[in-house]
């Protein structure tokens, strides 16, 4: 999904929705950008408000940067035809922080477990295509200190690693709040350390 040491993941541009329609059976899937379980608990029951009378809710969500939280659930359809067919759709496009529900309407025909893995999955796929992509970076959030004569290095060091300016503070001495890729967080770190005028912590990372 994501390299372990990369700087970088990718969340959906948008919300998103498709249908698919097979052999009578209508599956509707929608695409949610999320960051906590109390957001995907309120789109599901959203969905469940919208839809009351569906067969089925099935769903399945990856969060954190490195996709490390992930869940599917079948709602009720045979094991693993419906929830893992749609988690496998958001890790084939390497996505994060992302919920996919497909809500299912039976249409008296039955599909059998290929053709519930493939609807699922595919409702999935075409509504996460939709939602399109935008990548995000890792990053390491630092604050540095020095006195007023000195400032001028924290800016070198900020345009040399690329760093995000978050606030600044202006006390006894200046004091910087900056976000920096995870890649070069350690390098960043070590020139701090290097320039005795400077004073710096890692403060989430």
């Amino acid at each position: 999904m994501m390299g372990l040491f990369s700087d970088t993941y990718y969340e959906v541009e948008r919300d998103a929705e498709f249908v698919l329609r097979e052999r009578g059976s209508k599956f509707y899937a929608y695409v949610y950008p999320v960051r906590s379980e109390a957001e995907i608990k309120a789109k599901l029951e959203g969905l469940k408000r919208l839809y009351p009378d569906a067969t089925h809710h099935c769903y399945a969500w990856v969060m954190g940067a490195r996709g490390e939280a992930q869940r599917a659930n079948d709602d009720g359809e045979p094991g693993n035809s419906a929830g893992r067919p749609i988690l496998r759709a958001v890790i084939s496009v390497g996505l994060t922080n992302v919920l996919v529900v497909v809500v299912r309407y039976f249409g008296g025909t039955l599909l059998g477990i290929p053709g519930l893995i493939e609807s699922y999955g595919g409702a999935a796929a075409a509504a996460l295509a939709a939602a399109g992509k935008v990548e995000k970076f890792i990053e390491e959030i630092y604050e540095i200190s020095a006195a007023f004569e000195h400032e001028q290095e924290i800016h070198r060091l900020i345009a040399k690693y690329g760093a995000r300016v978050l606030g600044s503070e202006y006390t006894e001495q200046v004091s910087y709040r900056v976000a920096v890729k995870a890649g070069v967080g350690r390098s960043f770190e070590q020139a701090v350390a290097d320039h005795y005028q400077l004073t710096g912590q890692l403060v989430v990372g």
